[in-house]
C-alpha cells in the first residue's frame, strides 16, 4: 500500500483509507473519494504541487500535502 503522491501517471488504484482531519476527509468523500474506489492519476504537476486524478469519469485535482493523506493499493 503506498499514498497518492507516490503513484505513477497512468496506473488505477484502489482507495484503501483517507486519512487526515475530520472535514477534509468529508469533503473528499463528497466528491466521490470513498474507500474502493478506482481512481487514475492523470499527471503529476511539479509547478504548484498539484496531483490531477479521474474518479468515477471526473477529472479532480488535488495538493501533493492532500494527497498524502490517501492510502491506495493497485487495482
Amino acid at each position: 500500500m503506498t499514498n497518492l503522491s507516490e503513484i505513477p501517471v497512468g496506473i488505477h488504484a484502489r482507495v484503501v483509507e483517507i486519512g487526515g482531519e475530520r472535514s477534509f476527509r468529508r469533503r473528499l468523500m463528497e466528491m466521490g473519494l470513498l474507500p474502493g474506489t478506482i481512481i487514475r492519476v492523470i499527471r503529476h504537476a511539479r509547478v504548484g504541487g498539484l496531483v490531477q486524478l479521474e474518479v468515477r469519469g471526473c477529472h479532480l485535482s488535488l495538493r501533493h500535502s492532500e494527497a498524502r493523506a490517501l492510502t491506495l493499493q493497485p487495482a
